[in-house]
């Protein structure tokens, strides 16, 4: 029987089969702090406090370790600027679709509305990026709200945050909890006249292409068996990749400012676009005369990015299922054959070449160092990576397999995600090769992360992308026909800091240098960092260029050098010369 709220809150957890809290302690968190203590660590069956260094860590780390292991995770924020640290990796989890129940500890309920010192209000302030969130204000109240966000984190696949302040969680508790009623997943499948239309859309159409997002994750091989009956090329999304891209012979690539190979023109010369569990975002990429069909689990989500024919409600994996005996194979396959022809001149002569023949080029390209990475890593890696130019080499460079993992804050987009992503993967899967793929700006964001990964001991490999710049706002101020201008930073030894740390580093100036790098980190038991000097001038291009595009990157190149930089804009054209896209 538990003896006090902050008793009844952690013993609850451990019943759900939480093992981790991540957070900072402090004043009004104490008291579930010190039940956390009580339960004796994960290894005798409670739960390990995993002290991070800043709060929006946890919840980065938490979100990551939802992701990936499908269960609930929790972070924790004492009172005021603890808590509000936390709002940024909730955002990212809450998006992401992570079952994460955030702790907000609070000022002394007594206290709260009368301007008390570090009074913020919790139960407001994450309303946007929450399933649940609710204020404790008794103990008598305490198990039904621990049960409801619990709940919902769980059944709603997001973010529950409970405030509780310091002395509800110090007071006797009230009253069992009920233990939570978790329904096996239900599956969603269109009706069958819904099926008949689509079917008859797809049947009668003779170009077919499939667009796959994060909702194909567990249809894999119905995709690929509805692409092979209808002569469809598969493009996907970046949080695609995983689920779609390995073992895929009608796979051409991504589309967008990351994307690469076919995926954008194949798309745009269909008569028929299967958007397939995607809310991809950039309506500019996608085409506006094609007819479409959308299928997806939210319903919310049809339609809202493009115009949209045929609308279906389902799950993917099991409409597909139902799908497929109404669809009539196509004999034609000069549609799939094309597109396929031209994804492959694409990734050799567009992005292939990028990575032949650099092994002595210094600057290091960060396209050949991803290539390096995607041989010298396991196939059952976890890859976490940075916003920003890191995702361009990871989405380009780094092959999926049927067993890797990618975690990106795809959705939410913030800087600073890679390394607490890769501390809660590891501790998820102490076992399994997890690689954080860091830009030199999200990693000096969150540097101080490296002292709680170096205190665990915690095993993850930080592959360091550094060109001392922020080269995506570079890229897009380039695009907009603005000289870039705030984006530079000064060189930074993070090999150095990351051995002051006690952390296996090395600094790595030349591409020839690379691979041993990578195979000697790879090889340590423990935390490693391999310091990668890129090339700052090296951009990325989507994989078609528009004449707006061009003609932004011309002003701009025409302010740098009005503005003395002459020798700059050189440099600048000659690096991503080879990144135009080549006919």
């Amino acid at each position: 029987m538990a003896t006090t709220v902050a008793d009844q809150l952690i013993t609850a957890l451990v019943d759900a089969g939480v093992r981790r809290i991540y957070g900072i302690v402090g004043d009004s968190l104490n008291p579930v702090v010190d039940a956390v203590r009580r339960t004796g660590g994960a290894a005798k069956g409670g739960i390990d406090w995993i002290h991070v260094r800043h709060e929006e860590a946890a919840a980065f780390a938490a979100s990551a370790d939802a992701q990936l292991t499908g269960e609930l995770a929790v972070c924790a924020g004492s009172c005021g600027p603890g808590n509000l640290h936390l709002i940024n990796g909730l955002y990212d989890a809450h998006r992401a679709g992570a079952r994460v129940l955030a702790i907000a500890s609070h000022i002394p309920s007594t206290e709260i509305g009368q301007g008390y010192f570090q009074e913020t209000h919790p139960d407001r302030l994450f309303v946007e990026c929450s399933l649940y969130t609710e204020l404790v204000s008794n103990a008598a109240q305490a198990p039904g709200v621990f049960r409801s966000a619990m709940q919902a984190a769980i059944t709603g696949s997001g973010v529950a945050v409970v405030t509780l302040p310091g002395d509800v969680a110090m007071a006797a508790a009230s009253g069992p909890m009920l233990p939570l009623s978790i329904p096996a997943p239900s599956v969603t499948v269109p009706t069958a006249a819904t099926l008949r239309t689509l079917a008859a859309a797809i049947n009668t159409a003779e170009k077919v292409a499939i667009f796959a997002g994060y909702g194909v994750r567990d249809a894999h091989d119905e995709v690929i068996a509805l692409a092979e009956l209808i002569g469809a090329p598969i493009g996907h999304t970046l949080r695609g990749k995983d689920f779609i891209q390995h073992n895929n012979p009608y796979e051409v690539g991504m589309t967008g400012l990351l994307g690469y190979g076919a995926a954008h023109a194949g798309m745009h010369d269909a008569d028929l676009l299967l958007m397939l569990g995607t809310d991809f975002p950039y309506a500019q990429f996608l085409p506006k005369d094609v007819r479409t069909a959308q299928i997806d689990l939210d319903p919310t989500r049809i339609g809202r990015r493009t115009a949209v024919e045929i609308p279906v409600h389902g799950d993917v994996a099991a409409t597909l299922t139902a799908l497929l005996p109404l669809i009539e194979r196509k004999s034609d396959r000069a549609y799939v054959d094309k597109w396929l022809a031209k994804h492959e001149k694409m990734m050799n002569r567009s992005i292939g070449a990028y990575t032949h023949d650099v092994e002595k080029f210094v600057p290091i390209h960060p396209e050949y160092a991803a290539s390096v990475l995607n041989q010298v890593a396991a196939e059952d890696a976890v890859f976490t990576t940075d916003t920003g130019m890191c995702n361009v080499w990871t989405a380009r460079y780094l092959d999926a397999t049927s067993e890797r993992r990618f975690l990106s804050s795809a959705i939410h987009g913030s800087m600073a995600n890679a390394l607490p992503h890769a501390m809660g993967a590891q501790l998820a899967y102490p076992g399994r090769q997890v690689i954080s793929v860091s830009g030199d700006g999200g990693f000096a964001m969150l540097l101080s992360e490296i002292l709680t990964v170096a205190m665990y001991k915690i095993p993850v490999k930080v592959v360091l992308f550094d060109n001392s710049t922020l080269g995506m706002v570079k890229a897009e101020m380039l695009v907009d026909g603005l000289p870039d201008f705030g984006v530079d930073v000064a060189p930074v030894d993070y090999a150095a800091i990351a051995a002051a740390a006690g952390i296996h580093s090395q600094r790595v100036e030349r591409p020839a240098d690379i691979r041993a790098a990578l195979d000697a980190a790879f090889a340590v038991d423990g935390p490693a960092l391999v310091h990668l000097i890129t090339d700052p001038r090296a951009l990325s291009i989507p994989p078609t260029v528009t004449g707006e595009q061009l003609k932004g990157f011309a002003l701009a190149m025409s302010k740098t050098v009005l503005g003395g930089g002459i020798g700059e804009a050189v440099k600048l054209a000659r690096t991503n010369l080879r990144n135009i896209p080549r006919p």
